[in-house]
């Protein structure tokens, strides 16, 4: 019996095997294709309740089953699934495309569609009809023959692609290590990364201490370790990846990539991929994208060119360097920011014990939102390091289940991101209540300490729950419009806001005790989090905005079938906003999994967006009171439960009373 196949609510995980996943695809994709061929067959009048609402429900299995997969392709994968991932998505770009190609079917959503205007809808229904016709529109339902099967196989081709380039990312990222048996190469580092690098070498059965290009490894090492050389090669290894000149090489995935998004959106009527993309964003149009981009870069560059001359002068004073490279940008920031503030990660890291801070962002979700966490064990999970929790509301209902999934192994990918198991959605007048996933790559507990954050660290904890908690209050009718369905540059919203609590001595006061004593925080650590919290922010402007530019050329500038060289093209994106010598042996592009592999093509400027929407939002909070309930009552009514069920910024200005401006974000970011 295959266990994906049967009935479930929880993802039964310690019962899937590797072989149920490719005949489970395989059967719930035909399943999917009777629900649509009865949508199709049935002989009534299209309506919006048999054709839009049964074409939203359809597919639910199928749904469950590429949910559980593709999270584990994340999390937890091995050679075995990454080879079934690669057979298996041309499957459901195949499936897809029958869906939008579907002539039969689309004239159905077309005669509901045309009605629309005669049509008694909630607000809900009416962002559901629209959805769903440019759902076929954007996606060739009006193009011939001879163009839908252009169509099937660009997007065949772009599925098995980005897989690729993420599988590439991820062998370069476990292939490399730093192996290190001469005591005297550790200086500088910070007792909890040696013996984190010792405890991996034991792992690995060899002596002395590794180093990996996984954050929590690779971070501490460029921040504190005083050998310039080992820095080097570190950081040489990590901007190779995808980039070296072996079978993990992206360089023309890259530029496949870029010119079959090109050529898809040309084949639809757009201009460029990211015409394409962005007349679905609050953004609009790429013009806006560039204005907007380059409108906060003639504020930051100033700053960040002002920051950089200063880290020069220290570094040259402190220890003679004539040249900073990118390798000494971590490290000579940390003591620069040390000696401005006497304020090092080091000094902080006992305060922030992983299980406090998860224990304190719970306790700002219940301040604020009125939410509950009870840890359970009954819970399957795919690894022991995954923890599991239900989560109840103010009315003692489960609202939610919650799994934390905190610490790096070799089967998992680099960074940090929330996903869900189960969506919500209200059917047949029974409220489905989703199953939602915080993953993270933070330190392990060693055997003499806990797992201790950096700073940083934790605002990642607190950014990654934002989105768990708009995924956990999500309450819409429809499964497509539930929790983060929402526009690309709305998305951010929920998870940067919550990041502001950190500096909140109100706040760090719940959750930042000394794991050994016990002790708070003390105030004056407190100031210099809030103090320093600008330190260099002009230089971090300016990368961020590297990274939207960037994405903006690959996806809005020249044709792509122009350009055979990534590195080069690369070079004049980034350009404007460069500061460190360029390092010929590097490239970003060919692992900038964002945009490549991941649903940022033409988005990655919504962080930058987001933070004005955070910034303006959070300050109706310190208006009222960071824990204000009805404040908090406000977000959770007018945007977290809302999902995209109407126009983003229809859901801000209910919750704000107007439209955001960029004033608050520049404010904070001491750019003004």
């Amino acid at each position: 019996m295959n266990t994906l196949l049967e009935k479930f609510d929880l993802a039964p995980f310690s019962k899937i095997k590797n072989e149920d996943f490719l005949p489970a695809f395989k059967t719930a994709i035909e399943n999917a294709k009777a629900e649509i061929n009865s949508i199709v067959t049935n002989k009534n009048e299209p309506t919006f309740k048999n054709t839009i609402e049964a074409l939203d429900y359809s597919g639910a299995q199928l749904d469950r089953i590429s949910s559980i997969f593709f999270n584990l392709n994340s999390a937890e994968t091995n050679e075995e699934i990454q080879k079934i991932a690669q057979e298996v998505s041309p499957l459901l770009s195949e499936f897809s495309n029958d869906i939008t190609l579907n002539r039969a079917l689309f004239d159905k959503v077309k005669t509901v569609y045309n009605q629309k205007d005669r049509l008694t809808l909630t607000p809900e229904q009416h962002t559901l009809l629209d959805k769903k016709y440019k759902g076929f529109s954007r996606n060739g339902a009006n193009l011939n023959d001879k163009e839908k099967e252009q169509l099937r196989a660009i997007d065949k081709e772009l599925a098995k692609l980005k897989l690729t380039f993420g599988e590439n990312v991820l062998a370069e990222t476990n292939a490399y290590e730093l192996h290190l048996t001469n005591k005297e190469d550790l200086k500088g580092l910070p007792e909890g990364a040696i013996e984190a690098a010792s405890q991996t070498a034991k792992q690995k059965e060899k002596e002395g201490w590794i180093f990996t290009l996984a954050y929590p490894s690779y971070i501490p090492f460029m921040k504190y370790a005083d050998n310039r050389e080992l820095r080097k090669k570190l950081s040489l290894a990590f901007g190779a990846k995808g980039f070296q000149k072996n079978e993990f090489n992206n360089e023309e995935i890259v530029l496949k990539l870029a010119k079959l998004r090109h050529e898809r959106a040309n084949l639809l009527g757009y201009n460029t991929h990211a015409d394409f993309i962005l007349e679905e964003r609050m953004a609009g149009t790429p013009n806006h994208v560039k204005t907007f981009l380059n409108d906060l870069l003639d504020k930051a560059k100033p700053v960040a060119l002002k920051e950089f001359t200063e880290l020069e002068a220290f570094a040259k004073e402190l220890d003679g360097i004539d040249q900073l490279e990118k390798w000494d940008s971590a490290y000579y920031s940390e003591k620069l920011k040390n000696k401005l503030f006497n304020l090092d990660d080091e000094k902080l890291k006992p305060y922030f014990e992983l299980d406090k801070v998860l224990k304190g962002a719970f306790t700002v979700a219940n301040k604020l939102f009125g939410l509950n966490f009870k840890e359970v064990d009954y819970i399957d999970t795919y690894h022991e390091d995954v923890k599991t929790y239900e989560v109840f509301n103010d009315k003692n209902e489960l609202t939610s289940i919650f799994y934390a999934d905190f610490h790096p192994r070799p089967g998992k990918r680099n960074g940090a991101w929330m996903t869900s198991f189960k969506g919500q959605k209200i059917e047949n007048g029974i409220n489905e209540r989703p199953h939602v996933s915080n993953v993270c790559n933070f330190t392990k507990p060693t055997e003499t300490k806990p797992s201790l954050l950096t700073f940083n660290e934790v605002t990642t904890l607190f950014h990654e729950f934002g989105h768990g908690l708009h995924g956990m209050l999500a309450n819409t009718t429809y499964p497509s419009l539930s929790g983060t369905s929402v526009y690309w540059d709305f998305v951010e919203l929920p998870s940067q806001i919550l990041e502001n609590w950190c500096y909140e001595k109100e706040c760090l006061d719940i959750f930042a005790k000394h794991y050994e004593t016990g002790e708070s925080i003390p105030m004056e650590y407190i100031e210099k989090i809030k103090a320093s919290a600008n330190f260099q922010e002009g230089m971090a402007t300016l990368r961020q905005l590297s990274f939207g530019l960037l994405d903006m050329a690959w996806h809005s500038g020249e044709a792509p079938e122009t350009i055979n060289n990534v590195k080069e093209f690369e070079q004049k994106a980034f350009a404007s906003t460069q500061l460190y010598p360029d390092v010929a042996e590097n490239c970003m592009s060919t692992a900038f999994a964002h945009i490549f592999q991941g649903g940022y093509s033409s988005g990655y400027y919504s962080y930058k967006w987001a933070e004005v929407l955070d910034a303006d939002a959070f300050d109706q909070f310190k208006e009222n009171g960071i824990f204000d309930a009805e404040t908090g009552k406000s977000f959770a009514d007018h945007i977290l439960s809302k999902g995209g069920t109407e126009h983003p910024m229809d859901l801000y200005k209910r919750f704000r009373g107007k439209e955001p401006n960029n004033k608050a974000l520049l404010q904070r970011a001491g750019l003004i």
